[in-house]
């Protein structure tokens, strides 16, 4: 029985059946194409006030844990899936997605066309959308209150997904380097990978100024990835990290940040890089990363380009679209990455950049 519809802003309609809790929702209408790891996209803040689809056709088959959540809560505000698993085959789930979901309260449709639904958002680009399991209006009327639903660009939300407070991870073994880590929206893993390389992460709210992040004495500053459009954060701390020359890297959100406190301009992609099947070219050693992705914006630069800070260039595209995937500036005391080296699905082709980091933090010490 068909019972629900996902309705987009241009009045294209899908029909499904609930799944996940029921009522409506509605928010930026995305897709990732990952096969593995929808607890990770699920539970990641990046995705917030977005409704994401899943082109995997399968979803579920694994059931949820609570080892792997990336975050305290589910940040999707709706779930798209083509064909939810019947039954839960792995030994650490403790319940289904579709459990998980009403818990939640994630309202979600299962549709047999999110193929069709993938490929129109690749022609017409990411668009607002809304999910009703219990429509009693018409397409029409339904559409016009997804108009209504704020747009993507312009939406500062790195503070509604930001701890409050913060908060220490310890080193694993012994400590090396006390890092300052501005949550914009960061994944539990994130700061995970650096305490495994003996680095002793101080976790700062979004907002936190020059002199919060100094406090800490750091011998490196990261910003994460997060949610939003990164014209609307203030950069005014992130410069003053690089005007006192402090080691410095970011990932996502924070690679768009670093980007335009160097000077350079952001732009929203057409429909975004959401996904664990990302090729990415490093131009310095030409080597190509398989990355995992979750954007929507972008840095505009050219292959070189000069800074406040120094001369600065590209050191990654992206071999889809040529899109900026890093940066760095050229004295090596400050870089950054458009994907997910910490990704917990996988790939992890990327995981030595963290190595990096420490390497830079090292050089600053000596």
């Amino acid at each position: 029985m068909t019972d629900a519809v996902l309705v987009l802003e241009d009045g294209r309609f899908f029909l499904g059946t609930p799944y996940g809790a029921e009522g409506e929702t509605f928010g930026e209408m995305v897709f990732n194409t990952g096969m593995t790891g929808y607890q990770e996209t699920l539970t990641d803040p990046s995705y917030h006030r977005q409704i994401v689809a899943m082109t995997a056709p399968h979803i579920g088959n694994t059931g949820v844990n609570d080892e792997d959540p990336e975050s305290s809560r589910v940040w999707v505000a709706g779930y798209v899936v083509r064909e939810p698993s019947r039954v839960v085959s792995n030994w650490r789930a403790t319940r289904s997605l579709d459990a998980y979901l009403k818990e939640q309260g994630v309202v979600g449709i299962a549709l047999r066309g999110t193929r069709a639904l993938t490929r129109h958002l690749r022609e017409r680009g990411a668009m607002r959308a809304g999910i009703f399991t219990a429509p009693g209006e018409p397409v029409e009327a339904l559409a016009e209150r997804v108009r209504q639903a704020p747009l993507m660009e312009g939406a500062a939300l790195a503070a509604e997904v930001s701890t409050a407070r913060p908060y220490v991870v310890p080193a694993v073994g012994a400590k090396r380097f006390t890092v300052a880590a501005v949550d914009l929206g960061i994944k539990g893993m994130t700061p995970q990978r650096m305490a495994e390389r003996g680095c002793e992460v101080h976790v700062l709210p979004a907002d936190a100024t020059f002199e919060q992040i100094m406090a800490v004495r750091p011998d490196g500053v990261f910003f994460s990835n997060g949610p939003g459009d990164p014209a609307t954060a203030d950069v005014t701390a992130l410069r003053k990290v690089l005007e006192a020359r402090v080691p410095f890297f970011g990932i996502c959100f924070g690679n768009q940040l670093f980007g335009r406190a160097l000077g350079l301009s952001t732009y929203k992609l057409r429909y975004g890089h959401r996904g664990v099947n990302q090729p990415v070219k490093d131009v310095r050693t030409g080597k190509v990363e398989i990355s995992a992705h979750n954007h929507g914006f972008a840095v505009q630069a050219p292959p070189a380009f000069d800074t406040p800070y120094g001369p600065g260039e590209v050191s990654h595209v992206n071999l889809n679209d040529g899109c900026v995937e890093g940066l760095r500036l050229l004295d090596g005391r400050a870089f950054s990455v458009q994907y997910h080296p910490e990704a917990a699905a996988g790939p992890h082709d990327a995981a030595y950049l963290f190595d990096e980091f420490c390497e830079v933090m090292s050089r600053a010490q000596a």
